[in-house]
């Protein structure tokens, strides 16, 4: 459930994160008629919780990504403190980021700083949970999104967790992506003993899904948000603007992945709004069809920054906001307009990372829900001038997850096995020249959405 106490803010109940994840465990161990041989997890990535270690309660709601609280903080950061934030974590002063969320926990919420705090983002709260109270960890595709994580020492940053006074002792202890964190413990419904071994936060699990194992493969994921990585291998990347470096996962023994990424706020959560805000469908499977029967959208541009503009602007003011509309204006021309948004959003942060990587894009593989749209799948294409590979399955995030616990298992020898486990996708070609016309409308759009809020 999504809990929104004001503009801007972004809030779940931690306690029914875990509840669903438990009871959909529970489904699928009665379905199997047998416990699996381990569990991976994967979860959205810069939400917080706090709980207390004593009762295991949470102490607050979850602050989700979304949220944008903090940006009056990362506006005060001085230009010193933005450029420790960068060399440091390989990110970018944003409230998108988990920081400025743990620092108003603390400040604000009510969260104290005593030993008996533990805060994190969900995959730990999930792990905890999951054993007991037994584990308090996390690894580094996660922690590196904290904006508290240094990913050249691979450890929390002390200077970065004073300046947004957030104690060591509260954040979890980081450890390889595979690897046995722990074994579950005290679930009801669920078996003590079955071992968790992966964790990645979603993105990173999708690029791992995908089996881009190789430095420059690239994928997009059409979630809630979109979020473009691309694989660069073992040596960090310089900082490039417009986007954030990140760790794309270690194995054990291994020295980490690292990966550029783009992240796109509101993809996904368009479709939502569509559908519970303006009732333009009453399910997302309908929005195909709609935007298959709109030729164009009549000039109508979406702009759909429902909580700011990330990559490559990171403008948390931007509002979202709808451009062209006219009498001729119906229900397809806005619908189209949505899954166009997608589409430039995508192209504009696919364009920072060729003039940021110096390589242009073989492919771009995609998945995650809004991916199942062949409408979708070929504008891309086409927008790209490069094909678009949809994964067998789009639902790769979870895919990624296993595929980190298996390793760690044995159940998988190496990633070798994972590239032949992944079936054939479905491939887009380019069809035609890109819509220049339709690009140069979008970014006009987008500058005067921009900074609309502040």
């Amino acid at each position: 459930t999504q809990h929104f106490p004001s503009p801007g803010l972004v809030e779940h109940d931690a306690d029914e994160i875990a509840e669903a994840i438990i009871a959909v465990t529970v489904a699928l161990i009665d379905d199997l008629g047998a416990p699996p041989i381990a569990f991976g997890i994967t979860n959205q990535r810069e939400t917080v919780v706090a709980w207390d270690r004593d009762t295991g309660r949470p102490l607050h709601r979850a602050i989700v990504w979304q949220d944008r609280r903090g940006a009056t903080r990362c506006d005060e950061l001085d230009d010193a403190t933005g450029r420790i934030i960068r060399e440091t974590t390989g990110l970018v002063p944003d409230p998108y980021f988990s920081a400025t969320k743990l620092e108003w926990l603390f400040s604000v919420g009510g969260v104290r700083s005593d030993p008996s705090v533990a805060v994190g983002t969900v995959d730990s709260w999930l792990l905890w949970t999951l054993t007991g109270g037994a584990v308090h960890a996390t690894e580094p595709s996660n922690a590196s999104r904290t904006m508290l994580f240094d990913i050249d020492t691979m450890t929390w940053s002390d200077e970065l967790c004073a300046t947004f006074g957030v104690p060591r002792h509260v954040l979890p202890d980081v450890r390889p992506s595979s690897g046995r964190f722990g074994v579950t413990a005290g679930v009801e419904g669920i078996p003590d003993g079955i071992p968790i071994s992966g964790i990645a936060g979603d993105q990173q699990a999708a690029l791992f899904g995908q089996t881009c194992f190789d430095p420059g493969t690239a994928k997009n994921t059409y979630g809630t948000g979109s979020f473009v990585l691309v694989n660069t291998g073992h040596d960090r990347p310089g900082n490039a603007d417009g986007l954030v470096t990140t760790v794309a996962w270690q194995l054990t023994d291994q020295p980490p992945v690292y990966a550029v990424e783009g992240s796109i706020f509101s993809t996904g959560s368009g479709v939502q709004w569509l559908r519970d805000g303006l009732g333009i469908i009453d399910r997302a499977d309908e929005l195909e069809p709609l935007v298959a029967a709109c030729t164009d959208t009549g000039g109508v541009v979406v702009v759909p920054a429902f909580t700011g503009l990330g990559a490559p602007w990171w403008d948390p003011a931007a509002r979202a906001s709808i451009f062209g509309i006219t009498r001729g204006t119906g229900r397809g021309e806005i619908a189209r307009a949505v899954v166009e948004a997608m589409v430039f959003q995508t192209c504009d942060v696919v364009d920072a990372m060729v003039q940021a990587t110096g390589r242009t894009l073989g492919e771009l593989r995609v998945d995650g829900g809004a991916a199942a749209m062949d409408t979708l799948c070929q504008m891309q294409a086409d927008q790209l001038a490069t094909p678009v590979v949809r994964a067998a399955d789009v639902e790769t995030t979870a895919l990624g997850a296993a595929f980190l616990a298996g390793l760690a298992e044995g159940f998988w020898a190496d990633t070798d096995e994972l590239r032949a486990t992944v079936g054939d996708g479905k491939r887009f070609e380019p069809g035609g020249a890109p819509d220049v016309a339709a690009s140069d409308r979008w970014h006009r759009a987008v500058e005067r959405a921009r900074s609309f809020g502040s």
